[in-house]
């Protein structure tokens, strides 16, 4: 009689894979072993989209990650250029440094004090280019909701974009070196379900974003200020509630599944309530005691 095997224990859930990551590595490596010398021409971005397979996006978050770094620099309308292999090392917040909601929150304290200037500064200086490419971060961020899908990408898409419209580089290459880890819901170890309540919270931040990309539009510094520290501040008091009242916490695609306070359960995390414990023989016998006359 043939004896069965045991069954193999479940793997552990797999992180999604940074594409980003992966292009600043594959780039990287070709500036380190020579075969891009400092002073070359990197390839356009869409020949990078097409050799790697990667969007735009992905693209531009890699070259700012490398500019963050040292190793390129870009001159805008001509391209990027290889620098050096960059031996500082560059600004970067890991994900072990995102590991609990008061990281989160202290991200998105960071993320006012920096992004509700670069809003003021985009609203003043964006080209008609800058709004062009806001304005399709917010329709893919749209289309990804109606889907029933996250939008991670685009929303990281939108702020890098904002960062750029500064025209100062500094705001573009710290924006890029935080990357869509700045985005909490990207916190979560896998795609989580996106539930109605959770679509519902996506479009009401579709739609802080729309009122930041319209005061940039009309170039109105101070209403692009508010917006920004409006719906930064907002991100902020929902993992603050969430901390507070843990049982009440929002949608688990809109808060950081994987940022959890210590002991924390996953169902509050997640927003769901855990259910309420049975009532013991002796607190039954209790009650029944007290009701006596």
């Amino acid at each position: 009689m043939n004896k069965r095997s045991p069954p193999r224990p479940a793997a552990a859930p797999r992180r999604p894979r940074n594409l980003a990551l992966d292009l600043v590595e594959a780039l990287g490596d070709r500036i380190r072993d020579g075969r891009l010398v400092p002073g070359a021409k990197l390839p356009t971005e869409a020949a990078i989209m097409q050799e790697h397979g990667v969007s735009r996006t992905v693209v531009r978050e890699a070259l700012s990650k490398l500019q963050a770094a040292g190793q390129v620099r870009t001159r805008h309308g001509i391209g990027t250029f290889v620098v050096g292999p960059g031996d500082a090392a560059p600004f970067r917040i890991t994900p072990e440094q995102l590991a609990t909601l008061d990281d989160v929150i202290a991200l998105l304290e960071l993320r006012i004090g920096v992004e509700t200037e670069a809003a003021a500064l985009a609203a003043q200086r964006r080209s008609d280019a800058n709004v062009e490419r806001m304005r399709a971060a917010l329709e893919q961020f749209a289309a990804a909701v109606a889907s029933g899908h996250d939008a991670i990408a685009a929303d990281f898409g939108f702020h890098l974009e904002i960062a750029r419209a500064t025209q100062n580089p500094h705001y573009a290459e710290l924006v890029a070196a935080l990357g869509e880890s700045m985005i909490p819901r990207a916190r979560l170890a896998a795609p989580a379900p996106v539930t109605q309540e959770a679509l519902e919270y996506l479009e009401r931040v579709n739609g802080e974003h729309q009122s930041i990309l319209d005061a940039i539009a009309r170039q109105d510094a101070e209403a692009a200020r508010a917006a920004m520290r409006m719906h930064l501040t907002n991100s902020r008091e929902r993992r603050r509630q969430a901390r507070a009242q843990p049982a009440a916490a929002a949608p688990a695609v809109a808060g950081p599944a994987a940022a959890r306070r210590p002991g924390m359960s996953p169902a509050r995390i997640s927003g769901a309530a855990a259910p309420a414990p049975a009532p013991t023989a002796a607190r039954t016998r209790g009650r029944r005691a007290k009701a006596r006359p």
